[in-house]
């Protein structure tokens, strides 16, 4: 009977920590609404964070990160699929310079416009974590390109 229990709260306790590793469900979304005539993109993006603020600091950086590493896979025909950087491992081989680049108040912001935002059009869900938004936002492709090959990041 003692090893029958021990065998149970075995199988209990790994099918426990077997569930708690499952992966955690992306919290970003990134859809392009389309392509401007000098380049830029303007692409739906959703913010998470405490409030208003943290979160549509949050959508701006998902939509350069986006641009720069993943390349928008979502949306309207007509928008670049393929990222700034191709370079394998550039995450880490440029750590410092994107820890930077993606700072509070960074350097970011200059290649982001929220020109195309209309008042009222952001949806706002809300769960135990915080504030779901979803905002318009149009970035700047060519500028965050030279910039980035200035920097010597790409070729």
């Amino acid at each position: 009977m003692k090893k029958l229990i021990l065998v149970l709260v075995a199988v209990l306790s790994v099918a426990g920590v077997s569930a708690q590793k499952q992966p955690v469900q992306a919290r970003t979304s990134v859809r392009c609404l389309g392509v401007e005539l000098d380049g830029s993109q303007t692409l739906r993006v959703q913010g998470y964070g405490r409030n208003r603020t943290d979160a549509k600091e949050q959508a701006m950086k998902n939509a350069v990160w986006t641009v720069i590493f993943d390349g928008v896979r979502d949306g309207v025909e007509g928008c670049e699929l393929r990222p700034l950087v191709t370079e394998v491992n550039a995450k880490e081989r440029y750590e410092d310079y994107f820890n930077l680049f993606f700072a509070d108040k960074g350097v970011y912001k200059e290649y982001v416009s929220l020109r195309d935002t209309k008042m009222l059009s952001g949806s706002r869900h809300k769960d135990k974590l915080g504030y779901a938004y979803d905002l318009t936002i149009r970035v700047l492709r060519p500028q965050l390109k030279a910039r980035l090959r200035a920097d010597n990041v790409i070729d």
